[in-house]
């Protein structure tokens, strides 16, 4: 019988002992569990790329209207991503996969460090796609190549991958000066449609705002949510879970029998949790290892010292 709070419980103690017994482990993360690696969130103040609302070119539209400004921007987050390191949160949860043989995460994440950091594919999945998967823009064209790393993906996308000194802003973060002039035709074209002799733009391979999620993914994932055996914890790590459907496994885990254990800086993320669930005012890499240790002891983190 858990203990009686009038709020989430905060006892990292009482998390073990929880975690120690729980056989099904479902986890949500969100852009929390990347920032300690460097990655901008995007979200709420300083959500700005350059003069623009970030989340206003994560759309179809403004592709179409401005592809080369839409392609920059995520030309530059493709260079920030492969820059980046997984931090120890990354490792501590792919080491709880390899541990927990049935364990489920979804991340709206693109940025592909929870890969990197050696997370089972087969207990991920990517809600909002991969930023290093290109695919055509032409909805009848099914071109998709996953996992380009290229660093720029194009010379005509080279200003998005320059580096500079800490001390020094990026000409193309600067929003005082233009950005680059690039010409349709210089941007990544999709080859089996440019075959066919039709023009038709490579894409990033994220979901946008107003597009629908793979529904092969999504089939997965609530089959592993309705099976029999319930889940015992739900992890909702550096993410509001504000937004459909990620917003609706929080309720679809507490009908499964499940206690929330919300890991998150932001104490408005605590809000809708009772006194059966956790709350971990932490950033994720700080507090993860902490939770997870008396199942996965301390995980090696390359170029850390033990």
């Amino acid at each position: 019988m858990p203990r009686a709070y009038h709020r989430p419980c905060t006892d990292i103690a009482e998390f073990q002992r929880l975690l120690k017994h729980s056989d099904r482990v479902l986890a949500l993360c969100g852009a929390g569990l990347s920032a300690a690696s460097g990655l901008p969130t995007f979200r709420g103040a300083g959500g700005l790329w350059r003069n623009h609302q970030a989340t206003s070119l994560a759309t179809p539209e403004a592709f179409k209207k401005d592809p080369a400004l839409v392609w920059l921007f995520y030309a530059w987050r493709r260079h920030m991503a492969l820059q980046a390191k997984p931090n120890a949160g990354h490792y501590a949860l792919a080491e709880l996969a390899k541990h927990n043989k049935d364990f489920m995460c979804l991340t709206q994440n693109v940025d592909g460090l929870s890969q990197r950091a050696g997370h089972s594919p087969d207990m991920l999945r990517m809600l909002h796609g991969n930023i290093f998967d290109v695919k055509c823009f032409d909805k009848e064209c099914d071109y998709i190549e996953p996992n380009n790393l290229s660093d720029p993906l194009c010379p005509a996308l080279a200003p998005a991958s320059e580096r500079y000194p800490a001390d020094q802003t990026m000409p193309l973060l600067d929003p005082t000066k233009p950005t680059p002039k690039i010409k349709r035709e210089d941007l990544p074209h999709c080859p089996t449609c440019k075959a066919a002799g039709k023009t038709s733009l490579l894409r990033p391979g994220i979901v946008w705002f107003g597009e629908a999620l793979d529904s092969d993914m999504l089939k997965e994932v609530d089959a592993w949510v309705a099976k029999p055996r319930g889940i015992d914890i739900m992890l909702v790590i550096g993410t509001a879970a504000a937004v459909y459907p990620a917003a609706g496994y929080t309720d679809a885990a507490r009908k499964k029998g499940a206690r929330i254990a919300v890991i998150n800086p932001d104490r408005s993320a605590q809000k809708g949790l009772t006194s059966r669930d956790f709350y971990f005012e932490a950033d994720a890499a700080e507090i993860l290892p902490k939770l997870f240790e008396g199942i996965i002891g301390k995980p090696e983190i390359p170029g850390q010292a033990a």
